[in-house]
């Protein structure tokens, strides 16, 4: 969904290819899958017999049979860890072409008992958009990539299976002064991103994607294909921030553009720990909330070469995006933040759409067809974790973390901290599911990535994060401990592999989603009471659970 977009000189990784993996890997599947053989034919036939063009839809079904099974299935898979020969795999694939398709492949699979995971851009990190204990199916949008653009009214209507390069490249297209607040990594899919919420450098000044979400449409377990008015508020509140997968399969969304200026300003300044990097993260705790909301500054920690021959140092890049030209930027900075020394070399005036590139990590007068690219330069194994921080961690509590980040296990671990204030103190923790706003000074995306295959070494770099993680536990939010839905962490609680009760969910459902999960579960039940949409971390039906506790 949100996974920072890295270069390959940051990370120090090989690049991973793919190309080879389809004549390596095994297919094994597991023994539910031979027991659903026959639903598995029954499935097909069903597709077959409702289709509206038997040949048409025979023409979007992928089987193990096929060779191009295995390709469309890797295709959109960005985390390696699900790539492994035991990883369980799809019976079906369905990428559709048409709306009546979907509504095709939702009747059959309820009727045949095999569940849906919907893929957009294969960026949940959990692997949850295409990785089912049960048998599945994966109905991949990828073929859902329409957009359309209206700079009259400043809106667009944006396919679900299209990436954040896309949208932002067909923005550009039609206007210099539009833009959109949502991601950094232009191969994520708007459908996850959108639904989950969906941060970017814009946030202090706009909000998250999915508060400027306007209109909708969506298939829902009839197949009945609804638009806000249809859907109803409840419905529409629930998919904006509350998790797309849990409700319906959302076709589509429509957005409010938002104003940006001819010129913006970036800049990334490095610091080690040699060069202030303890005090200047601290300070910056403090200062980074309340800049103007045309004003952010992340923070990039990680490990890297000292100047010191054979020595490692903890590197903190202080990386910014200002709405409006670098005099400006210069002064704030100075009334601010002075210690950071920023200077006007550092500064670089660009045009929105150039800023995207720069955050993408791509070099300086890249064309922007490469945002069209759906395939990212580099995959790898990693794990990601969230945490929201509402009081400044002392110096003693830095240096616990950069201690850490000297093990082995950290030599390509980050920690993303993104400030807040501006428009994320204005809007209501209720306005959309997604509710850690007021209150927060930053967020904290915890990642750790590796190149070795197998077990051992997954299980070196997850214990390692997990490590992390239980050390943060004191200076971050408490009761509970938030974590944001976008970056998908098992770790945090998971349902039951059939169907799961309200306490079991909401063990991590207020987690992601504080009282808010409350109204999610009666939407939930209100919309899909047999719990036909679901996964690891769904909203379940509150009804399940009253049957089964007799009531």
């Amino acid at each position: 969904m949100e996974l920072m977009n890295t270069s390959t000189s940051r990370i120090n990784m090989k690049i991973q290819s793919t190309a080879g993996l389809s004549f390596v890997l095994v297919l094994l599947f597991s023994s539910s899958w031979a027991a659903s053989a026959q639903n598995h034919e029954d499935f097909l036939q069903c597709l077959s017999l409702h289709s509206q063009n038997s040949t048409s839809i025979s023409q979007v079904i992928y089987t193990p049979n096929n060779s191009s099974y295995l390709p469309i299935l890797q295709f959109s898979i960005q985390n390696l860890r699900f790539t492994s020969s035991d990883t369980p795999k799809p019976t079906v694939i369905v990428t559709p072409s048409h709306e009546s398709q979907i509504s095709t492949v939702i009747k059959c699979s309820r009727a045949h008992g095999m569940q849906i995971r919907v893929r957009s851009g294969g960026h949940d990190y959990e692997g949850l958009s295409y990785v089912s204990e049960l048998p599945f199916v994966v109905l991949d949008m990828i073929n859902f990539k329409s957009i359309t653009v209206d700079t009259e009214t400043r809106t667009a209507w944006v396919q679900s299976g299209s990436t954040m390069g896309e949208l932002y490249y067909r923005i550009a297209e039609k206007s210099k002064v539009l833009g959109f607040p949502a991601g950094f990594c232009p191969t994520v899919g708007v459908g996850g991103h959108f639904s989950g919420g969906g941060y970017g450098v814009m946030l202090r000044k706009y909000g998250l994607a999915a508060d400027n979400v306007i209109d909708a449409r969506l298939v829902n377990v009839n197949g009945e294909i609804l638009d806000r008015k249809s859907m109803g508020e409840d419905l529409f509140w629930a998919i904006r921030g509350g998790g797309g997968a849990s409700f319906g399969v959302i076709l589509e969304w429509k957005i409010k553009l938002v104003p940006v200026p001819e010129t913006v300003t970036v800049f990334a300044v490095d610091k080690t720990l040699e060069q202030n990097a303890t005090n200047l993260v601290h300070k910056w705790q403090s200062v980074a909330s309340k800049f103007p909301e045309d004003l952010i500054i992340r923070i990039i920690i990680t490990r890297v070469n000292s100047t010191r021959d054979g020595e490692q140092t903890i590197q903190a890049s202080f990386n910014s995006l200002f709405l409006g030209g670098r005099d400006r930027l210069l002064s704030l900075m100075q009334e601010s933040f002075p210690e950071l020394g920023l200077a006007k070399e550092d500064c670089t005036e660009m045009s929105w759409i150039e800023s995207v590139l720069y955050f993408a990590e791509f070099p300086r007068g890249e064309s922007l067809e490469v945002l069209l690219d759906r395939i990212p330069l580099v995959r790898h194994y990693f794990k990601a974790k969230s945490d929201y921080v509402k009081e400044p961690i002392s110096k003693n509590g830095l240096e616990g973390i950069w201690k850490m980040f000297y093990e082995d296990e950290a030599e390509a671990a980050y920690m993303i901290l993104s400030p807040y204030g501006g428009k994320m103190d204005e809007i209501s923790e209720y306005a959309i599911p997604f509710p850690h706003r007021a209150g927060n000074l930053y967020k904290i995306q915890h990642l750790v990535y590796w190149e070795e295959e197998g077990e051992v070494a997954a299980e070196r770099h997850i214990s390692w994060i997990r490590r992390l993680y239980s050390y943060m536990a004191p200076y971050v939010s408490k009761f509970p401990r938030a974590a944001y839905i976008n970056y998908r962490d098992l770790d945090v609680g998971m349902n039951n592999q059939g169907n799961t009760s309200y306490a079991q969910a909401s063990i991590w459902g207020f987690k992601y989603f504080k009282n808010n999960f409350n109204r999610l579960v009666k939407v939930k039940t209100m919309v899909d009471p047999g719990n036909f949409f679901r996964n690891e971390q769904s909203i379940p039906p509150v009804l399940l659970w009253r049957k089964k506790k007799g009531d």
